[in-house]
């Protein structure tokens, strides 16, 4: 392919021939639903993430919610969100009956402002979901510094499987933890995800939720003396299973995240370094004990600088065959939210700038040098 004909996709997944057969294998066991591949893949994200508890679901917004509902969220209890994030977060509030209640974010990280937590706290505040965003954790320290002992924290790091802060890996850091493994994510099963803790007692609730609110799963059922003695139902609970095809695929790719992450990582310095001196785009900030998981590389269109404006940006590199993403959206602009809440853009400025200037550039592990020189040339060539 040339140069001139190069097309450089913001993600793709990497996956191998060990997937492939992983996948066979499962097939031909006979065994296909939640089983002993997800077992397996549960195992290791537990172990690799240091804590006690993780159980495999559809999605990480199913992860989302059942983290919700095992901390007893409901109707009439108020959730923190912050206002730049995907829409998901704020969704599975809404679907707990509950009310989120937006706080803004620092664009210099572009996750939860800590400021702005103590004055959106009320007596109604049950939860709160940092975003660790693009893979990078959310300061869960100066989170939990203004939080009332009450507030139960449940961190949204669909983007940071791997990333860690102060040398704790990110799902060990509050409450309950939510990863993702969507194609765009390090690690991926397609659609999936997964629910972390060190809490027994939300680990039991979440394991029974996820599977109709069954006393025991389908596996133990079918495993044990009486498999044909149906479980019993204390109480109302959803089909979140991730399937062991699934879990196959996920076995295999956590035992390549830490390669996937330090790949990144290298490719990530080499952006920050090459792009140093365009002194209209602002490259991310790695503070310091962090370990950034490289979900993707944002960058920050400085609109005072550049020479165009992100939008037309994107434009004028798509036609290169480079392609770009917003970073993600502003919650509290989208129509769902900004009409039931009557909210302004203006009432979160960091969230609105994120929303305006932030620019995801490719970056993932089917990348090569010639793209990463390619999407470089690109960008200093505006």
């Amino acid at each position: 392919m040339t140069q001139e004909a190069r097309q450089i996709p913001i993600a793709l997944p990497s996956i191998g021939e060990d997937e492939i057969v992983a996948v066979r294998e499962a097939l031909r066991s006979g065994w296909i639903t939640q089983g002993p591949r997800v077992a397996e893949f549960e195992s290791a994200f537990a172990v690799r993430h240091q804590v006690n508890h993780a159980f495999a679901v559809t999605s990480c917004t199913t992860a989302t919610h059942l983290a919700l509902v095992a901390a007893g969220v409901g109707p009439g209890d108020e959730v923190l969100v912050p206002a730049f994030t995907w829409v998901s977060t704020a969704n599975v509030v809404i679907h707990c009956g509950a009310v989120p209640i937006f706080v803004d974010v620092d664009p210099a990280t572009n996750n939860i402002m800590p400021s702005d937590i103590a004055h959106r706290i009320t007596d109604r505040t049950k939860a709160i979901i940092p975003v660790h965003l693009f893979g990078l954790c959310a300061d869960i320290e100066a989170i939990k510094a203004v939080l009332p002992d009450h507030v139960v924290v449940i961190e949204d790091a669909a983007c940071a499987a791997g990333a860690s802060y102060h040398g704790r890996p990110a799902g060990s850091l509050g409450d309950i933890g939510a990863f993702s493994f969507h194609p765009r994510k390090s690690i991926t099963t397609g659609e999936g995800g997964m629910v972390t803790t060190n809490n027994s007692e939300y680990a039991a609730r979440i394991d029974s939720l996820r599977n109709h609110g069954a006393s025991i799963s389908e596996e133990q059922r079918h495993n044990g003396p009486r498999p044909y003695i149906l479980p019993e139902f204390e109480v109302v609970g959803f089909n979140y299973r991730m399937t062991d095809l699934q879990g196959a695929v996920g076995a295999i790719q956590i035992k390549k995240l830490d390669e996937f992450i330090s790949e990144r990582n290298n490719w990530a310095q080499h952006y920050m370094a090459q792009l140093a001196d365009v002194d209209w785009l602002v490259t991310p900030k790695v503070p310091d004990n962090y370990s950034h998981a490289w979900q993707s590389f944002v960058t920050f269109v400085n609109p005072d600088l550049s020479p165009t404006t992100r939008n037309e940006m994107m434009d004028k590199l798509q036609k290169t065959g480079v392609a770009t993403r917003p970073g993600t959206h502003a919650v509290h602009m989208l129509g769902a939210y900004r009409d039931r809440f009557d909210i302004k853009p203006e009432d979160y400025p960091g969230a609105l700038s994120c929303n305006n200037n932030t620019m995801a550039i490719p970056l993932h592990n089917k990348m090569i040098e010639e793209d990463y020189a390619y999407v470089i040339k690109a960008i200093k060539s505006i």
